[in-house]
């Protein structure tokens, strides 16, 4: 394949279990790589966890163990949940993997002989939670428990006064060219809101940033400087290029990260700014998707509203988890769920929607014409339908291409509706009556519309539409989205229907 594109997501920092929002990035990321492997792109696709840094060393010191074996087993649940939720990652990188341990130090030497590293003493506050440092000007007033003034970061995570001696980055130096690179590439900060967050935030002055630690041992050695071990941002950040296959990776740059909306500095500010240090190109976009609220409220384990995805998933079926979070959500934006909602959306356009186009015509082929797949033929409306379907997949392909993968399911939804119209409008039971030729034309056209889309949601609902598209008689050699003229030969002898969708109830 001469198109190639790479994609990783944010990696995990696994001192809890998966939450909704690890499991939203997962879906959406998946979706994105399904779609370039459909749209004949040759995709890596990364993902992982983050494994050091001094929340991980305090987690295991309380569990008693070994941080080594503590992430071994809290790692364990992120790579179930992917894939349990079909999440189709080439890799999934730990940045405790000796590959990628080597080359964080290689890009610490690079950046080091470019004049970019100097030695001195970290005073400032610091989130243990966040793994981030914060100026005075960002902290948050507020009270604790007991009534006494506390400062929080901008995430409402405690703080701490750390005074250390550390490594630093100049990153007072890359102001200006990173203002350049935002103004000559907008499109690499996505969506606008976080672009204009982050030329703002660089706008208003950089200090050097801290890159090193003394005060555990739980990370990446510092090469040539003992007792000190890297920023876990360093270290977290690199595994995009271990992923790629090094410093200088055959895959890189990627063409796509990813993240959440709450780490978009440490990879629009920090990230660039060490690649431009270590004379590396510049990933493509980098793209901060919102927060998914329970019910509207932000989850949080002290609220009791944090949600297991993987039990989520049980309940409702992996698909139809991956269809509501990237129907319902606009990505880029903050959404909200419940169980209602979830219900309400998939029924809609899951099992009213497409399966109830797929099942009534199908059930109309076994029962008429002895499961085989009719020929082409006119039919009133079957111009306007095939112009409709023509325009909107264009459509569905400019908002994939543009990372609005809500506004392609929207696409997709118009097509699922001119379809059943067609097919309601034209009342094939009707004709089985009085012209079965006529029947079987509308027939034809609704099942070819059905797979048509069908096709496009394959990177949305992978295993359903796989059997849907068993039904329809596609070959498993034409599902890209270059066989969308590939129209099934008449005669071909389809399988008994049975519904793929069916409609959820609670008593479910």
């Amino acid at each position: 394949m001469s198109k190639r594109f790479y994609l990783t997501t944010a990696i995990a920092y696994p001192n809890g279990k998966p939450h909704m929002g690890h499991a939203y990035e997962a879906i959406a990321s998946d979706a994105i790589a399904r779609f370039k492997r459909l749209d004949g792109f040759d995709v890596r696709f990364l993902t992982g966890t983050d494994e050091h840094g001094l929340k991980i060393a305090q987690a295991a010191r309380d569990a008693g163990i070994d941080p080594r074996a503590y992430v071994d087993g809290t790692s364990q649940p992120f790579i179930d949940l992917d894939r349990q939720l079909g999440i189709s990652f080439d890799r999934f990188i730990r940045t405790t993997d000796d590959d990628h341990k080597a080359l964080c130090q290689q890009l610490w030497q690079r950046m080091a002989a470019n004049g970019d590293l100097y030695l001195g003493r970290y005073e400032g506050w610091y989130s243990v939670r966040d793994e981030a440092y914060y100026e005075e000007a960002e902290l948050v007033a507020a009270v604790d428990a007991a009534g006494n003034p506390v400062k929080l970061s901008p995430q409402g995570t405690p703080v701490e006064w750390t005074v250390e001696e550390s490594w630093f980055f100049r990153l007072s130096a890359y102001a200006d060219r990173l203002l350049a690179l935002y103004a000559e590439h907008p499109e690499f900060i996505q969506p606008t809101s976080r672009f204009n967050e982050m030329r703002a935030f660089v706008a208003g002055g950089l200090s050097d940033l801290s890159m090193s630690r003394t005060s555990f041992d739980w990370g990446v050695p510092v090469p040539g400087s003992p007792g000190h071990v890297m920023y876990v941002w360093v270290d977290a950040l690199a595994n995009y290029l271990t992923g790629a296959g090094g410093l200088d990776g055959e895959w890189w740059p990627a063409d796509l990260h990813i993240i959440g909306k709450d780490v978009t500095r440490f990879h629009t500010i920090y990230w660039p700014a060490f690649l431009m240090s270590a004379g590396i190109a510049l990933p493509k976009t980098v793209f901060g998707h919102g927060f998914v609220l329970n019910r509207g409220v932000k989850m949080s384990k002290s609220d009791g509203n944090v949600v297991d995805p993987a039990a989520m998933a049980a309940r409702f079926g992996v698909d139809r988890l991956r269809w509501f979070l990237l129907r319902e959500v606009a990505f880029g934006e903050d959404g909200s769920y419940s169980d209602e909602a979830i219900i309400e959306r998939t029924n809609a356009d899951l099992a009213n929607g497409i399966g109830n186009l797929a099942q009534r015509a199908l059930s109309m082929v076994a029962k008429n014409l002895g499961g085989a797949m009719p020929a082409p033929g006119p039919s009133h409306g079957a111009a306007a339908l095939a112009e409709s379907l023509t325009a909107l997949t264009e459509a569905y392909f400019a908002a994939m291409n543009a990372l609005q993968l809500h506004r392609a399911l929207e696409a997709v939804m118009l097509m699922v509706n001119a379809a059943n119209g067609y097919f309601a409008e034209n009342a094939p039971w009707s004709l089985a009556k009085t012209d079965t030729q006529a029947m079987a034309n509308v027939l034809h056209a609704t099942l070819d519309a059905t797979r048509r889309i069908v096709l496009l949601v394959q990177p949305f609902v992978p295993d359903s539409a796989g059997r849907l598209l068993d039904q329809l008689g596609v070959a498993a050699d034409a599902r890209q989205f270059s066989d969308f003229d590939a129209v099934v030969a008449t005669g071909t002898q389809l399988p008994a229907p049975a519904g793929v969708f069916p409609r959820w109830s609670e008593a479910a």
